[in-house]
């Protein structure tokens, strides 16, 4: 149990260390992590990460607490939980000691310059592989492409789009 405990400080410790770029980003760190203890099955991870959505707060914290508690209970979701926060804290504290000096910083400017592609191909990878595990038939396409429609072209907000494709899917699959 205590091998375990300890797995899942270090394994989500390294998501919240590594996962610039907010919880999209962090999606495929996640991905791998779980790949590599065997803690969840695709199909549960997908889940996950739509809970985590519609849950609120950030989907790194909100999925370490759900994979920490299946894996080993209460213990393992604080562990988890708390793993995932430790590193931001940490870098928020050091940042904010130094924020006067490194705002300004040419290396600092040029670092998130970089950073940025970085990220936008962590979220296409995470949407990829939700959308390949996902996207299953011609309904779960039709879901997909009504979802973007509404999304670009009207004005309805993002959470009642959520909860029509979710009736949908309920229709449809339930």
């Amino acid at each position: 149990m205590l091998k375990t405990l300890l797995d899942l400080f270090v394994s989500f410790f390294k998501i919240g260390l590594f996962g610039f770029g907010g919880g999209y980003a962090m999606i495929s760190l996640i991905q791998n992590e779980l790949n590599n203890h065997g803690w969840l099955s695709m199909e549960e991870f997908v889940n996950i990460i739509a809970v985590a959505e519609m849950t609120p707060g950030p989907i790194a914290i909100n999925s370490g607490t759900y994979v920490g508690y299946k894996v080993s209970g209460l213990a393992g979701s604080v562990v988890a939980t708390l793993a995932v926060v430790v590193p931001s804290f940490i870098l928020v504290l050091l940042l904010s000691l130094f924020y006067d000096k490194v705002r300004r910083s040419d290396y600092i400017i040029k670092l998130l310059q970089y950073l940025r592609p970085i990220l936008i191909a962590l979220v296409l990878a995470a949407a990829v592989f939700v959308a390949r595990t996902s996207i299953i038939d011609f309904n779960s396409v039709l879901i997909v492409l009504v979802v973007l429609f509404l999304l670009h072209k009207t004005k309805i907000h993002p959470v009642m789009v959520i909860i029509l494709a979710g009736v949908s899917g309920a229709l449809l699959y339930g």
